[in-house]
């Protein structure tokens, strides 16, 4: 059976859904007002092995992904290039789909975009005012995270270091990775000569990034999720809001797994445009690597342990992979639909989900089946046992989507 660490309780656990005839997922997609860097996708892909590899076991999944295309990043990037925000984030959005199928990721069922739930979101905040866990300020509305028993559970906050005196944060994001601790805002209320507002029956103004995945996810779900997922940098301030929200309102937990994917560096480094290191997929294929060997990279460290890129990590990986595939290719050159007891091929299979059933070990799946594969007398192997080993890989690569 499938076990995770689930980054709720901090340990890793059996997967049960919630709803016994469909597993439920959201996931944190892109911040639209750029274009995704290769760091990004390396979360989209893990979550994207994940929706797979439920399916590859029996699971029917329907899955969100939030697009954010309200946020003050946004607002300031439109600004600087004297677009529209609408223009500004259409555009962006028409790219990272587009980036998604040539990385051959599954779409997912839902892509809604924080634009088109406003009025969700203003009925959210409008609940969170009458349950007294939100109050205006100056025209905002902020949410005080005292008012919620056991804020920052999923983190594992320490509350005894929150501050006596009151603090307010009034932006969407904060550089860095660390604690704002105060109350976040959760309503950027109209000021003159705001060009991105919106007329609400709370007033005009628009949704903080705090308020908007939970406003998308309750469109959606009216239940407790399977899964919720994103990068390890949400679990700072950002996945406990979003908690914190919902839970405030609804009599059941936002979801019963939480699973996040660790950092890609670049040569030891966090990717900045300071740095003048963010790579994207081209950035890549530029180098002369496929698509497959791009997402066999992104794949194939274990999505909870840091993933450096490097030239000399690219070509370590890519070799293997390269390997791999010139010992796949003799086989299929083989195979022929013939009587085969199929033994290797059902080794294959048993290697690869015991593996993956150890929290997504992809690495450990991929080692496994590649000393299968290169310890294969090839010559020997019949035209039969050919055809099945291939007709294994091809289910397996349901999952990595890279070898065929």
């Amino acid at each position: 059976m499938l076990r995770l660490f689930n980054t709720s309780t901090k340990k890793i656990e059996t997967f049960h859904s919630v709803n016994r005839n469909v597993v439920t997922i959201f996931t944190c997609g892109p911040s639209i007002y750029q274009r995704p860097h290769i760091g990004n996708f390396r979360t989209f892909l893990f979550e994207d092995v994940l929706v797979r590899y439920l399916r590859y076991s029996g699971c029917e999944v329907k899955r969100g992904m939030t697009v954010t295309d309200i946020e003050d990043k946004a607002i300031a990037e439109a600004l600087k290039r004297k677009v529209s925000l609408r223009n500004l984030t259409d555009k962006n959005l028409e790219g990272f789909i587009g980036e998604m199928k040539l990385l051959r990721m599954a779409i997912p069922d839902y892509l809604p975009r924080s634009s088109d739930y406003v009025n969700a979101a203003a009925g959210i905040i409008e609940q969170l005012l009458s349950a007294k866990v939100a109050y205006w300020h100056k025209g905002n509305v902020y949410f005080d995270p005292l008012k919620f028993p056991g804020f920052g559970k999923l983190f594992g906050l320490d509350m005894r270091r929150w501050p006596s005196q009151k603090r307010r944060f009034h932006k969407d994001t904060y550089p860095g990775i660390q604690w704002n601790l105060g109350d976040f805002i959760l309503w950027h209320g109209y000021k003159e000569g705001d060009k991105n507002f919106w007329e609400t029956r709370i007033g005009k103004g628009r949704p903080s990034w705090n308020v908007q995945d939970p406003s998308m996810v309750s469109s959606y779900f009216n239940e407790t999720l399977s899964f919720y997922c994103g990068g390890i940098d949400n679990l700072y301030r950002h996945h406990d809001y979003s908690l914190a929200i919902l839970e405030s309102l609804k009599p059941y937990p936002m979801a019963r797994f939480w699973l996040h994917c660790h950092h890609l560096s670049v040569n030891g480094r966090k990717m900045s445009k300071s740095k003048g290191n963010i790579y994207y997929t081209d950035s890549l294929t530029k180098k002369r690597y496929s698509i497959s060997e791009v997402r066999f990279f992104l794949i194939c460290c274990h999505y909870r342990k840091k993933l450096n890129y490097s030239d000399k990590a690219m070509l370590t990986a890519v070799g293997k992979f390269r390997a791999f595939r010139k010992t796949m290719d003799k086989i299929r050159k083989k195979a022929r639909k013939t009587a085969s007891c199929g033994q290797v091929a059902r080794t294959l299979k048993h290697v690869f989900t015991e593996k993956m059933d150890n929290d997504l070990d992809v690495q450990g799946a991929f080692d496994e089946l590649n000393d299968i594969m290169s310890n294969m007398n090839v010559s020997g192997v019949s035209p039969g046992e050919a055809y099945l080993v291939i007709e294994a890989l091809k289910e397996i690569d349901e999952v990595f989507k890279v070898f065929f």
